[in-house]
């Protein structure tokens, strides 16, 4: 990638699908890429897979999903601890993740690309714990900017970096396993995330 290229991500949380829309049009945004392993919303109808595919296809945006690829809860017994908490250091390192990673790599190089899971919050979704510390760790450099809910873009870098300056100490560091911040099951829904 070169320094110009850049990968963007976004929460579709209980966004209206026009407030949606708005927010991929002022980013100027052609392809989603939907990194939900389940790829339904139990709240916001609109946003399960074929309403959504269609209502960006209308709005002249490509959809493409990859949620078997890239999502948070994948289907090996093996790939959870006891606790129930996804392996992300695991999960990383499949061969079936790191296509994914590779995809939205070489679609950036030409396309304008949005990572979409559902949480409005960065911080709080995989799209950055996992997909973003994987990209930036494997394919630096990479510019990875977050489209919050009420139109601010954050860049990566400001969020691994704390109010003084310094990096935070709980982030992409080994003290701690690297796993999902919260217990999930492959098959349990997963919890509403409202908009900021």
């Amino acid at each position: 990638m070169t320094e110009q290229e850049c990968l963007w991500t976004i929460g579709h949380s209980n966004h209206s699908i026009e407030r949606f829309l708005e927010l991929l049009n002022s980013n100027e945004i052609d392809v989603v890429v939907d990194v939900r392993s389940q790829p339904y919303s139990s709240y916001q109808g609109h946003f399960n897979q074929e309403p959504l595919r269609q209502s960006l296809k209308d709005a002249g945006f490509r959809y493409l999903f990859l949620g078997k690829e890239l999502g948070g809860r994948p289907p090996e017994p093996e790939l959870y601890d006891e606790d129930s908490h996804v392996l992300y250091g695991e999960l990383a390192k499949t061969e079936r993740f790191q296509s994914g990673l590779d995809r939205i790599v070489k679609g950036s190089a030409t396309f304008r690309v949005a990572v979409m899971c559902s949480e409005e919050d960065p911080t709080d979704c995989h799209r950055r714990q996992l997909i973003t510390r994987a990209l930036l760790e494997s394919h630096a450099p990479v510019e990875v900017t977050h489209i919050r809910g009420s139109g601010e873009l954050v860049d990566e870098s400001q969020l691994s970096q704390d109010t003084d300056g310094h990096k935070q100490q709980t982030f992409f560091e080994d003290e701690a396993p690297w796993r999902s911040a919260q217990s999930v099951s492959p098959n349990t829904p997963r919890r509403a995330s409202l908009a900021s």
